[in-house]
């Protein structure tokens, strides 16, 4: 399954065109979350991950409530976001919907497998 694996590394992580936000408790890393700018209208969520023992606290929804403020004060029309399908996704996908994110079709090049899924939130209304 490594070769479906669409996460970004440090280098992609650090492009100009990605934002990278971390949510800490004193010196505990809590979680983080990227925003990745496709073009002018458009905005990619990225590396989305809650620490292990900061799961089930809020923390992720936090971060992506601020990655969501973020897009709408940059008037992107569209978040879009690539996730798997196996069953620990399952709590991300939640989130996702939980949020207003609906499935769509491939987005930036991204090919479709049985082991991903994309979803966009429309922020233009």
């Amino acid at each position: 399954m490594g070769e479906h694996a669409q996460a970004l590394d440090a280098s992609g992580l650090s492009a100009a065109a990605v934002t990278f936000w971390t949510a800490w408790q004193g010196q505990v890393l809590l979680g983080f979350g990227a925003l990745k700018r496709l073009d002018e209208t458009h905005g990619e969520v990225k590396s989305m991950r809650a620490a292990p023992a900061a799961r089930g606290t809020g923390v992720g929804r936090a971060i992506l409530q601020h990655i969501i403020a973020e897009a709408l004060k940059r008037e992107y029309a569209r978040l879009s976001l690539e996730t798997g399908t196996a069953d620990l996704h399952a709590p991300a996908i939640a989130l996702y919907r939980s949020a207003g994110f609906v499935s769509c079709e491939p987005f930036a090049g991204y090919q479709a497998s049985p082991h991903n899924q994309f979803m966009r939130l429309d922020l233009a209304d």
